[in-house]
């Protein structure tokens, strides 16, 4: 088995824009006994539309004008408008649709994200070039982390699986040449602090 020519499906597989529908989904399935199918649907809807439909859209979008030219690498001057896009997608996401009432859980974890959105955005800015693929893994895994202390489940197994795929994640965009060192390191504390930070308001 060739590493090499697996090593850039994580690029993929764990690509930012599906982070957050896999919080999600992992979420509603440790915690469907607690809600209504309905009310699972329609945030599954809403989460599927905000953060991957809508996104995926401005990205052939964008494409189609140049703004951006791959959908796993990018330059420090493409980044600019989908990460600003996303940034405003993941504010109307816990402004309207959701709830900290409701899924507290979830609404912290989309706050981190719209929080790391905003710094990676400065660094963007900055033209320092943070993982973004970093980012939303390390964040994903700090999610399931506090999911566990929350309900007092035993995803150790599990945790250690996540953070064995973020070394995955980085040899693959190291592979790629994507990143350098600092760059993957930068991603996983923009992506790891907001949530480690909000842990104190749900855990």
């Amino acid at each position: 088995m060739d590493l090499k020519k697996i090593l850039p499906v994580f690029s993929y597989i764990f690509h930012p824009i599906f982070v957050s529908l896999y919080g999600t989904l992992f979420f509603f399935l440790i915690t469907n006994s607690f809600f209504y199918n309905s009310q699972i649907i329609v945030t599954l809807i809403q989460v599927t539309i905000l953060t991957l439909l809508l996104p995926l859209s401005m990205y052939f979008l964008f494409r189609s004008l140049g703004v951006v030219s791959s959908f796993t690498e990018a330059s420090i001057s493409e980044r600019k408008m989908p990460i600003a896009v996303q940034a405003v997608l993941l504010f109307v996401l816990i402004k309207f649709s959701v709830s900290r009432d409701t899924v507290a859980e979830l609404y912290f974890f989309f706050l981190g994200g719209f929080l790391s959105s905003v710094i990676v955005l400065a660094s963007v800015i900055l033209k320092f070039k943070a993982s973004l693929h970093m980012i939303g893994i390390s964040a994903l895994t700090c999610f399931i982390f506090g999911l566990s202390q929350y309900y007092q489940l035993p995803f150790v197994n599990l945790v250690a699986f996540c953070i064995v795929c973020m070394g995955l994640v980085a040899s693959s965009r190291l592979y790629m040449k994507a990143h350098t060192y600092p760059e993957l390191i930068a991603g996983i504390i923009i992506g790891a602090g907001p949530q480690v930070y909000l842990y104190q308001y749900w855990l």
